[in-house]
């Protein structure tokens, strides 16, 4: 075959393409079970940072988890996990809402009284680092949200991100220069936990 010809180029890109193909194929099913076990271990330890426990290696998050994660629930569309700690018992709940540049989730662990944050752990896609990504970054900010009350005794849902704290008992500051992703995050909290405490409290 003429090695300058159309056909051969053609020929040879098409077989070069199909064996590059095949060959990510094979390294992508190769590597799936240890990318699953990863994101698996990664859900893990955020559902730990949120009931206040962290620092901990891969084999340690492990056996952590094991030791007080007692089950996952279901209600309805929701999934929660009932944990005991120190023979308390607390209920983390996952939650998704929307930032200023895309998606925010968290897990936030409520104690049993359905009414008290015990902890929270917050993420996000691609909010602005130093500012909207403190959400994530910033451990302290995380930690102004234990004690704090979801709801007041009408079962009204209280909590929230603000610029001004004039209710220390259910607000936390918001990030600085970061207002419409903790906007986001008072969403998030406020009707993402309602939904999970009015059918837990039925």
């Amino acid at each position: 075959m003429n090695t300058n010809s159309n056909a051969y180029i053609i020929i040879y890109s098409t077989i070069l393409v199909v064996i590059v193909a095949f060959l990510l194929a094979f390294v992508f099913q190769a590597l799936k079970p240890m990318q699953d076990a990863n994101v698996a271990l990664d859900v893990k330890k955020q559902i730990l940072y949120s009931l206040n426990i962290r620092g901990l290696d891969g084999a340690e998050a492990e056996a952590k988890y094991k030791e007080i994660v007692k089950s996952e629930e279901k209600a309805g569309d929701l999934s929660y996990y009932v944990c005991d700690i120190k023979g308390e018992k607390k209920y983390v709940f996952p939650l998704k809402g929307m930032g200023l540049w895309g998606g925010i989730s968290a897990f936030v662990s409520v104690n049993e009284d359905l009414n008290t944050i015990y902890g929270a752990y917050f993420n996000h896609e691609s909010e602005t680092a130093g500012l909207g990504a403190e959400i994530k970054d910033s451990q302290a900010w995380q930690e102004k949200f234990q004690g704090k009350k979801i709801a007041d005794e009408n079962g009204e849902a209280k909590i929230a991100v603000v610029k001004k704290v004039e209710t220390p008992e259910y607000e936390v500051d918001c990030v600085t220069g970061a207002t419409l992703t903790s906007n986001g995050v008072s969403d998030m909290l406020r009707e993402g936990l309602k939904k999970y405490l009015d059918i837990l409290k039925k």
